[in-house]
């Protein structure tokens, strides 16, 4: 770590500004006391929603970004200055990535903090020696990720601000976007592929012979396709009773273990193994790489968790490979696995893995929840079951011979776990144990032979993880947009989920449909991972931000200007009632707020109908602790979110997050309630 030269009499204050307020705790536990380390809580500043278009942008001065602070921000912003105003040196420590290049910058600009007064510092993990190693490669911030990142985020703001308002002009939908009309294509598309699919017949023929099933394969060396009842009928009509044992082939096969996590594969196995959302994997990660506390210490138990690299540290990597030898012996060893780069990868920084091979999940289980413990167990075992040797099966194959039908069974039966010593809860494999006591030139007998009418299928539609992983496949958006793009398709009521697969919604077939009549050059796929090629380009100091901006904006404003004039306007649909002010029609209209009933006949008339709202039984809990005179009763914010407060309000501000119980703290007085992780003070450190 740097130690700088104290002035004589002076204790030199060092800050230390990270993103999140949970990074605090855990990284201020592992520096000195002249350390002080405060969160931004985030971005500070975003573009306005001033200028040309409420873009934020000036589009005629090579596209200047005007920037402002977040609202909610002023204090934080205050608080930050007057940190930065009592130390002698900051450090700006936020997320190893484009975004969090970033929130570095800005807080750098906002807060005007000197040039030859700070530095920028990162790590890939929330350990201690991480932290500390990260003070000896300090740098300053990298202007070329601040550029791609700030060329991303004008795109975005560009194309969602004319294409949303597109949308809510023309259509029943109230967004667009570059990434999200994109991955929302792909579903309307796959959808369509469905509907005007035609199933084709096919059969199969099984025979059943000594309690193993023979399918027919072949005839006469040549594969087999049957097609129609009368096939059938005609090769069962050429079968005889007997079938010769041709041949017994046995294969050994290796398994091979699996790359570490990326941040598409762990949303996408921790959707499909544990019914998880994309969302929830993500904050709970976020959650793991923060830092847990596990009694003797708080630390960050794995490593950055958006990242689109399956490298892993030297480091790890050793230690992994110590802890195989010595738990599960020499053979259990594996080697280092390379895996071909991917188009559009920027391999910044390692994969998703545990920060200590040594912290198993069963060693520190009862620090987390359970879902914290199986996303946890799951990240462990896959990058340590990705460093072990291959499982190893014998593969046997049975050919018979009936009147020169093929039918063939197959068995795999495993000689050696490898890998799967410790990843085998999470990784589906099927074992069929094929007897030994056939033998080629062997006479069988069927007992009976079954015969299956099948139709083919079209592709299924995409579920959260494989529509994932398309969008990971063809270089749509990044490790950090996934989750965001599921939530807004979702939200914007452009897909349904059945059985957890996505179905576009009329609105999503509208949206779609419109944007490709008049965008199709720039919302597809191609465009899309282009773009983000071009972006990576920027951060490697390749290609001109300005440059990728004006192409970009020369190509889309003619389709835009098109768009506005030409585009046909959906006509709202009619409830059957009429307005009670001017007698016209009403009409379904949507807002990004939701469906309202209004008059057709707008602007000239604004007549909204006003839903009755249903009244809510009050729900008493206790007896209120301050005021003693009132009740703490269940009440929502604006947002609909539950909370718990005084019935005398405004008179009297109690209030509480979690339920109340009714009983008093008895170290402090105040009001017990129940957390998620049990009975608790509402003020002070007991825990009931």
């Amino acid at each position: 770590m740097i130690i700088y030269k104290m002035k004589e009499g002076v204790k030199l204050t060092k800050l230390v500004i990270v993103e999140s307020p949970a990074k605090t705790h855990t990284i201020g536990s592992y520096l000195g006391k002249e350390y002080k380390v405060v969160s931004s809580k985030g971005h500070i500043r975003d573009l306005a929603t001033t200028g040309k278009f409420g873009l934020g942008v000036d589009i005629d001065n090579n596209f200047e970004p005007n920037y402002i602070s977040i609202k909610g921000k002023t204090k934080d912003i205050k608080q930050l200055k007057k940190d930065i105003k009592e130390s002698d040196f900051v450090y700006l420590a936020t997320d190893p990535d484009r975004e969090g290049e970033a929130i570095s910058w800005h807080l750098y600009d906002a807060l005007g903090i000197k040039d030859k007064n700070y530095e920028r510092i990162v790590f890939n993990e929330i350990t201690k020696p991480a932290v500390e190693d990260a003070f000896n490669h300090a740098r300053k911030i990298d202007m070329d990720l601040v550029k791609s990142q700030e060329t991303r985020r004008i795109l975005d703001r560009i194309i969602g601000f004319r294409l949303s308002k597109l949308m809510r002009s023309k259509t029943d939908g109230t967004s667009a976007g570059r990434v999200q009309s994109v991955a929302l294509k792909l579903v309307v598309d796959r959808e369509r592929e469905i509907r005007s699919f035609i199933p084709e017949e096919y059969w199969e023929i099984v025979a059943h012979i000594n309690d193993l099933d023979f399918d027919l394969d072949k005839y006469k060396d040549k594969k087999l396709e049957i097609h129609s009842k009368e096939e059938v009928d005609k090769i069962l009509g050429a079968l005889g009773d007997e079938y010769i044992v041709l041949s017994i082939d046995k294969k050994a096969k290796k398994r091979n273990s699996l790359m570490p996590f990326i941040t598409s594969t762990l949303q996408q196995v921790c959707i499909n193994k544990y019914g998880f959302n994309s969302s929830k994997v993500m904050s709970i990660a976020q959650k793991l790489y923060e830092g847990i506390d596990i009694g003797s210490d708080t630390v960050g138990l794995i490593t950055y968790m958006r990242t689109d690299s399956t490298r892993l540290s030297p480091i790890f990597i050793n230690e992994a490979f110590d802890y195989i030898k010595s738990n599960f012996g020499e053979k259990y060893v594996g080697v280092v696995k390379q895996s071909k780069k991917k188009e559009n990868v920027q391999d910044a920084h390692e994969a998703i893995r545990p920060t200590s091979v040594m912290r198993t999940p069963e060693s520190i289980k009862r620090y987390l929840s359970d879902d914290e413990y199986k996303v946890y167990s799951i990240i462990y075992a896959r990058a340590l079951a990705s460093l072990m040797a291959p499982g190893e099966t014998l593969t046997t194959t049975i050919n018979l011979d009936n009147n020169g039908y093929n039918f063939k069974t197959t068995g795999t039966v495993e000689t050696f776990d490898g890998f799967l010593k410790v990843y085998r809860d999470f990784y589906n494999s099927e074992e069929k144990e094929l007897p030994d006591n056939i033998k080629e030139g062997d006479i069988l007998k069927s007992r009976d032979i079954e015969t299956l009418q099948k139709f083919t299928k079209p592709a299924p539609r995409y579920t959260e993880a494989t529509l994932i992983e398309e969008m990971e496949r063809l270089g749509i958006g990044r490790p950090s947009t996934y989750a965001q793009t599921m939530k807004t398709i979702k939200q914007r009521d452009y897909v349904e989920t059945k059985d957890k697969r996505f179905i576009p919604t009329e609105t999503g077939f509208e949206v779609t449909d419109k944007l490709q009549e008049f965008f199709s050059d720039i919302i597809n796929v191609t465009y899309t991972a282009e773009m983000e090629d071009e972006l990576d380009k920027i951060a490697d100091e390749k290609l001109d931000n300005v440059k990728v901006l004006r192409d970009f904006y020369d190509k889309f404003a003619p389709l835009l200007d098109k768009a506005f004039k030409e585009m046909e306007k959906t006509q709202p649909q009619e409830t059957g009632e009429t307005c009670p002010e001017c007698g016209s029609p009403l009409v379904i209209r949507k807002s990004r707020y939701g469906q309202f009933v209004a008059c057709s006949n707008y602007p000239e008339c604004k007549y909204i109908q006003q839903e009755e709202k249903e009244e809510k039984p009050v729900v008493e809990v206790c007896k209120c602790p301050t005021c003693k005179d009132g009740m703490i009763i269940e009440r929502l914010t604006r947002k609909g979110k539950v909370f718990y407060g005084c019935s005398r309000f405004p008179k009297c501000k109690t209030a509480y997050w979690d339920k109340p119980t009714g009983e008093l703290c008895p170290e402090c007085n105040s009001m017990l309630v129940e957390g998620k992780d049990g009975i608790k003070c509402s003020k002070c450190d007991y825990e009931g």
